[in-house]
């Protein structure tokens, strides 16, 4: 690297830095170093940027990863990585090392520090360990001619391809990453090192490579560089996560007071929220902090600030002018997570699907040329960008009632534009859907005891349009027959029975037809809709804040089962789903409920109010357990699909 040893260039990234001069080093090093520690190599004539090492030894994701002259391995990679090295040294002539001698990393307690940790942990000792070149060792003399020199480290990482490790080899663009064999060609490589600004490259990567027009041009031009600010001064990204929730609660609060300085306040505040919702995304691909527990933290505090500011609307209403917009908050709620359910359940049934092509698709490839239909087809979505701009100005300008009545045609209008789309996708293509993809969808319908009882009586074939035709019906009769009955009738119990019913046949075969995906999204409906309904017209003091109340914890089981999901770890535990009793347990009795309580005062509000904490307190005490202690892979949302 231009300007400075490989070894000082791999120290400023925070690394502990040893040296091997042959096999039997190798090993001996390798061996050094706690098996719970992740290692790397790093082949001393390494030529390259500082950022393109980082890019290939730091990163949290992957089992391994490499570039050029540069591997990392994680603690569960390391018996490969053992394989390897020993296969590599004896192919090399019982351990001579091509040209110079590799280098080997091990951790040393007490040494120059560790690296930055993941977001969301503690300092992980698995960051602390790199190879480099020892201090003041010259390049080798290289066979004349030769311009870029085998590595041992590059015929390591490729034996581990072949041993079933996938290891990842990041996009370096122009960042440069070279092993030269020569003066001339590793001359040539400081050359393009120096011609390229590491930097520059690194702070535009830290941006989404696809996101929504309002974050592209109005919110990254400049977030990018607060979370450099956040970088150098050592904050990580669930530091500022969190900032991002209080600022959006304070906005909440603000809300709440039914002023307009307190209107115009909230909006101000939502819109620096979302710049702090930017900001930590762009600094864990900035400092690549990632973990499982700062995944989780973006996607559920996202809602958490949503469904929050929605509450402080309906409170500010009710003070500024006795105006009751709770029906409408819960509503906007309620479409948001289906939108997104829909979202979701399209993309795990068509994750892998084989022969996945439609001219829908290709339509839309096409449209993808002209560039001002690209931008427009992400604002007709009405991504978190734009949804969360014109929620404050709407806040700062205008009510609670004309926000909302907004928000929800525009949500609407959003979710019939890519519901339609993903429609005609699914009917016009030929794709195979695999034994993964019915599982994911089997695990977002969240079938209960009832539906599972219901299955296992129902007899039908995989890929036929039973699925969502049944979740359709069971759907259209619960939320009908609670719409069009008066509060406190029985036929809303008889129907939501028909729903679980038919919630069982729609889940009796794996979902692999081509509009299965539908069957979780109707279930959302039906659930949420139906509790929205009946809070509705039950006419009780406080039935609706606290419907907000239990449709949120469902919410929230929903949206952590997707992210479990996410990161390959599957939906949470069976037992979980039955204690808390399916979308089709937690519709009959809340309809049961309803007709119960009906004469007594307050009797609605206060199961609601129960229920609701009784599940918020059930699911949230499972997810912190798991979140808090998985060993799943650290993600991070790269798709800027919709949010």
């Amino acid at each position: 690297m231009a300007g400075s040893s490989l070894e000082g260039d791999l120290r400023s990234l925070g690394f502990d830095v040893r040296t091997a001069a042959d096999a039997a080093g190798v090993t001996a090093a390798l061996a050094a170093v706690p098996a719970r520690e992740r290692v790397a190599l790093v082949d001393p004539r390494f030529v390259g940027h500082v950022h393109a090492l980082r890019l290939a030894l730091t990163d949290p994701r992957f089992p391994a990863a490499a570039t050029r002259g540069a591997l990392s391995v994680q603690p569960e990679a390391r018996t490969a990585l053992a394989r390897a090295a020993a296969a590599s040294a004896a192919g090399n002539g019982g351990g001579a090392l091509p040209a110079v001698p590799a280098s080997v990393p091990a951790t040393v307690p007490g040494g120059a520090g560790p690296a930055q940790p993941p977001v969301g942990s503690a300092p992980d000792p698995a960051v602390g360990a790199l190879a480099a070149a020892a201090p003041g060792e010259a390049a080798p003399a290289a066979t004349p001619g030769a311009a870029d020199a085998p590595s041992w480290v590059d015929d390591i990482a490729a034996r581990l391809d072949a041993d079933g490790v996938a290891v990842h080899r990041p996009e370096l663009g122009v960042l440069v990453a070279a092993v030269p064999g020569d003066a001339p060609a590793r001359a040539r490589a400081r050359d393009a090192v120096d011609a390229v600004d590491d930097e520059r490259v690194r702070l535009r990567s830290a941006v989404k490579s696809r996101d929504g027009f309002f974050t592209t041009f109005c919110i990254s031009p400049y977030s990018r560089y607060i979370a450099r600010w956040c970088a150098r001064r050592g904050l990580t990204p669930n530091q500022v996560t969190t900032a991002s929730l209080l600022t959006a609660l304070i906005a909440a609060a603000c809300a709440a007071t039914g002023t307009r300085p307190g209107f115009v306040s909230a909006g101000v505040l939502l819109i620096a929220s979302f710049v702090l919702d930017c900001t930590d995304g762009q600094l864990a691909r900035y400092s690549l902090q990632y973990s499982t527990l700062g995944a989780w933290l973006d996607a559920t505090f996202d809602r958490a600030k949503e469904y929050a500011y929605y509450a402080g609307l309906a409170l500010g209403a009710a003070r500024a002018d006795g105006d009751d917009v709770w029906a409408l908050a819960l509503g906007a709620m309620v479409l948001q997570t289906c939108r997104h359910v829909v979202d979701f359940a399209f993309n795990e049934a068509n994750h892998d699907a084989t022969g996945n092509t439609s001219p829908t698709a290709a339509l839309s490839g096409r449209l993808d040329s002209v560039g001002w239909t690209v931008w427009l087809r992400r604002m007709v979505v009405l991504p978190i960008g734009e949804r969360w701009a014109m929620i404050a100005v709407l806040t700062a300008f205008t009510t609670p009632r004309i926000t909302f009545a907004v928000l929800l045609v525009g949500c609407a209008l959003a979710a019939c534009y890519t519901t339609a789309g993903r429609v005609l996708r699914s009917l016009t293509r030929r794709a195979e859907r695999t034994d993964r993809a019915a599982r994911a969808l089997a695990e977002l319908a969240d079938s209960g005891p009832l539906a599972e009882s219901a299955a296992k009586a129902a007899a039908r074939k995989a890929g036929s349009y039973l699925a969502p035709l049944s979740a359709a019906l069971g759907a259209a009769a619960v939320l009908a027959g609670t719409a069009a009955t008066g509060f406190g009738s029985w036929v809303p119990v008889g129907c939501a029975v028909l729903y679980a019913v038919l919630a069982g046949v729609a889940v009796a075969a794996p979902l692999k037809g081509p509009l299965d995906w539908l069957v979780p999204p109707l279930f959302r409906a039906a659930e949420y809709g139906t509790i929205l309904i009946l809070a509705a017209r039950s006419e009780v003091n406080g039935a609706l804040p606290a419907a907000f109340g239990l449709v949120a914890a469902v919410a929230y089981h929903h949206y952590d089962t997707v992210y479990r999901i996410r990161g390959g770890t599957g939906a949470p535990p069976r037992r979980l789903v039955r204690a808390i009793g399916g979308h089709e347990g937690r519709t009959v009795v809340v309809t049961l409920a309803a007709a119960l309580l009906h004469h007594q005062n307050q009797g609605f509000t206060i199961a609601l109010t129960a229920l609701a904490a009784a599940l918020a307190l059930t699911v949230l005490i499972e997810s912190i357990r798991f979140w808090v202690s998985s060993k799943a892979p650290a993600v991070h949302d790269e798709t800027g699909e919709p949010a």
